[in-house]
């Protein structure tokens, strides 16, 4: 009679074997899908392969973080959106999280207005699609006057049919995206030192403007001054940061219905804090502020971060939303690409791959975070 450690080395052959059937029959299923491709393309007189990715684009578009031109290569021009992208999506992450906790701990107030407030603002930006926020977003700036009427505060900032001009240190694009990775590790630095949060908060933000104020020092051209100030000169303005009216419409779209979900998610960890807990903090003469900082928030991060993965994920993807307003993100490239090129299959493999990367990345840091924050048992 077989004994029980027999028995188990009998089911774990059988599971290998089933598995490596299904491996090979995924395997040749999506080698002869691609076998299927090539002979149909080769039957429309249609090449495969990469190698266009060396060839000039010919075609201009919108938006670059680099300097751009329309001989590049494909391959530049795909970095190009795949950059942008990046930039809106982790600007639209940070600034989502930041206002849908806001917003997540006023839906948690028992301040009646706070409350209310909070709750409209939830209901409205949630419950209208995304794509129709973008493009009536859009649509309304480009309806505000022009340059010259254009919206003035405090002669730093303005805000016309052009886009929204601000206030930007006298530093290259290189130097603006050293900084900016300059300031991320160090935020990974605070976090992998199991700094508790509002202190990690605070010694990150000291940090990020010691660095950025350090480098643009260090790092202005000679002679200049160290602020750029938007002016208008002519039908124009010079100086300082002009962000487009695409990029505006995309940022604030993708902030507000980010920051809608992302404030339901707040809330319901902030839900789960047993009350017994609240009310000790209540008995040891706690402030308000004392027991949700010490008390509510870290109870209910373990409970929050992984949903607000998911919720991150959701808002990279919603990048593509660029397409309708003409931003140049990765899918609008890969979308005018395709129209030019006409390397269908190849250009729709580098643009889920690019995604595939980029979500599988934000899934591992968040399952990272999640352990990290998660009670250890001794």
């Amino acid at each position: 009679m077989a004994t029980t450690q027999e028995l188990r080395a009998r089911a774990k052959r059988r599971k290998l074997i089933v598995q490596g059937i299904l491996c090979a029959l995924t395997i040749l299923a999506i080698w002869g899908a691609v076998r299927s491709a090539q002979v149909n393309l080769a039957a429309l007189g249609i090449t495969s392969g990469f190698g266009f990715l060396e060839r000039g684009t010919g075609w201009d578009y919108s938006f670059s973080l680099v300097e751009r031109s329309i001989n590049d290569p494909y391959a530049r021009t795909l970095l190009i959106g795949f950059l942008n992208t990046m930039f809106v999506g982790f600007i639209c992450i940070f600034l989502s999280t930041l206002f849908g906790f806001i917003i997540g701990t006023g839906r948690d107030s028992s301040h009646p207005a706070i409350k209310s407030a909070s709750t409209v603002f939830v209901q409205i930006f949630r419950n209208i699609p995304l794509i129709l926020q973008a493009v009536f977003l859009y649509s309304l700036l480009i309806h505000f006057p022009g340059p010259r009427q254009a919206m003035n505060l405090g002669d730093a900032v303005f805000l016309s049919n052009r886009g929204l001009m601000l206030p930007g240190l006298n530093v290259s694009a290189g130097v603006a995206v050293a900084m900016l990775l300059a300031v991320l590790a160090t935020g990974l630095l605070i976090l992998i030192r199991r700094t508790p949060l509002l202190r990690g908060v605070l010694q990150w933000s000291m940090a990020s403007g010691v660095i950025v104020l350090g480098t643009a020092l260090l790092m202005r051209p000679e002679g200049e001054a160290l602020v750029s100030l938007p002016a208008l000169q002519g039908l124009r303005f010079q100086g300082g940061i002009t962000v487009p009216v695409e990029l505006v419409a995309m940022i604030t779209s993708i902030t507000l219905y980010g920051s809608a979900y992302i404030a339901e998610v707040v809330r319901g960890g902030l839900n789960q804090v047993p009350r017994g807990l609240i009310e000790a903090g209540q008995a040891l003469g706690l402030t308000p502020g004392a027991i949700w900082t010490r008390i509510k928030m870290p109870m209910s991060l373990r409970s929050i971060v992984p949903p607000l993965g998911n919720q991150w994920i959701f808002i990279m993807k919603a990048t593509t939303i660029g397409i309708a307003i003409g931003f140049s993100d990765l899918f609008y490239i890969v979308s005018n690409s395709i129209t030019q090129s006409g390397q269908t299959l190849e250009l729709i493999f580098l643009l889920m791959a690019a995604f595939l990367l980029v979500n599988f990345s934000i899934a591992l840091f968040v399952n990272w975070l999640n352990a990290r924050l998660q009670l250890k048992a001794h």
